[in-house]
């Protein structure tokens, strides 16, 4: 069984090509099933997709990394050479490492960010659900749940982390004197936009305003910060009013177009508009960043700010490293266990299908002896001695055979099997 990831994220491919391959919680289960489907193995497969990473984990017997390529550049309709350029390929431990460390943080845009945990653990919830996840991803991601796990409660990886949101306020800061004078509009209503939100909220602004599709989850968000909610429809009649607008939604073009904002700019007299916008793919028209009063700043635009202190946490990248290389290793040991070339499953299932077909046989003499109405009692000390044999005559015959050279190694191993470890004694002639 061989495992294969293949990705492409925002330290190889620019935010518009990763645009391409952004897949909304909901794509994910048809996605899955197409890539099954046209496999002829139908590997085990999950495919994790955030604003900053695209990756695809697959594992079968049948390594086929050509034709997950060509199916991802099919999905983000690009040719596979041009994607090739812009993508990772890692298998085996290098995929479990790899894998590994995006759970914990150490791959991420903010180094310790702890949302891509809950990130990883909906996209496998998702494949599972799709009945896409066997036994050897499955492995591999719960064990990446606990090494992430052990990272965060051993080391200082997220200490003094910047999130994006908190470098969205910075930001905002540089270009306001006084953040609690400025009008915000948050266009979306999901985890981001959420953490956004409660950011400049502590800066008490003036007012915070929420646009989302369905009224009701944009009132929820809005009511926990005291601000209003309006439609999207309405968002180019009323953004003149806002001083800065921070957008996240799921929405596969923009929404928030070059010619709502120059309406807008007019409207304000040219007041400077602060726009952030953190969605893959883009909320917001690039062209209105040439705008002299337009400050836009997209993820990667905030991959500089969010760097800050990432030098002082590099002992703890250290640490976390070590527990990363100890989860491989445990892996890559489970994964040999499984192997038929080399592993010991073939020998399980010998010894499981032998001890079946002496249960089988004292279980069959035990009913013969009842229905000629013997004693119960007599019948069931029968069958325990006769299991009792059956399971001990080997490794007694072993004992007795073994010459003088021999019989110490095999008198040992017979002690670890059958009494678990404890010191065998003078062995018998």
């Amino acid at each position: 069984m061989a495992v294969w990831a293949l990705g492409l994220n925002h330290n190889t491919a620019p935010l518009d090509l990763r645009g391409r391959f952004a897949f909304a919680l909901d794509q994910i289960a048809p996605a899955l099933q197409g890539l099954r489907n046209s496999h002829a193995r139908h590997p085990e497969a999950a495919l994790l997709s955030t604003c900053n990473r695209t990756e695809v984990y697959c594992a079968s017997d049948d390594v086929q990394v050509d034709h997950t390529l060509n199916w991802l550049a099919q999905a983000g309709d690009v040719s596979p050479a041009a994607l090739h350029e812009h993508t990772y390929l890692l298998q085996d431990s290098h995929a479990a490492r790899h894998a590994f460390r995006v759970a914990s943080g150490l791959d991420s845009m903010v180094l310790g960010e702890p949302q891509i945990l809950g990130q990883m653990k909906d996209a496998v919830r998702v494949a599972e659900d799709a009945g896409a996840l066997g036994s050897t991803l499955n492995q591999l991601f719960q064990r990446s749940f606990a090494v992430a796990k052990e990272v965060r409660s051993s080391t200082e990886i997220g200490a003094h982390s910047i999130s994006m949101a908190a470098a969205a306020v910075r930001l905002a800061g540089n270009l306001f004197e006084d953040l609690s004078r400025i009008r915000l509009l948050f266009v979306g209503a999901g985890e981001m936009i959420e953490l956004a939100a409660t950011h400049f909220a502590a800066k008490s602004p003036a007012s915070i305003t929420i646009a989302n599709r369905t009224l009701e989850r944009g009132e929820k968000l809005a009511g926990r910060f005291g601000g209003e909610v309006m439609r999207l429809a309405d968002l180019p009649q009323r953004l003149h009013e806002f001083d800065a607008v921070i957008s996240c939604t799921a929405s596969t073009l923009p929404i928030i177009g070059l010619g709502a904002i120059e309406r807008a700019l007019k409207q304000r007299r040219h007041r400077p508009i602060f726009m952030v916008d953190l969605a893959v793919p883009r909320d917001i028209e690039p062209e209105a960043k040439q705008l002299s009063d337009v400050y836009l700043y997209t993820v990667d635009d905030l991959a500089q700010v969010v760097q800050t202190g990432q030098a002082s946490r590099q002992a703890a990248v250290a640490q976390a490293e070590v527990i990363i290389d100890a989860g491989v290793q445990s892996f890559m040991h489970w994964m040999g266990q499984r192997d038929p070339a080399g592993g010991v499953v073939p020998l399980i299932q010998q010894l499981h299908a032998q001890a079946d077909a002496w249960r089988s046989t004292e279980m069959a003499r035990a009913r013969k002896r009842l229905s000629k109405g013997e004693d119960v009692e007599a019948v069931l000390d029968a069958l325990s001695r006769g299991l009792t044999q059956k399971m001990l005559h080997g490794a007694m015959a072993e004992l007795r055979a073994a010459d003088d050279a021999s019989r110490e190694h095999t008198a040992r191993a017979i002690s670890q099997l059958f009494l678990r470890g404890k010191p065998p004694g003078p062995t018998e002639e």
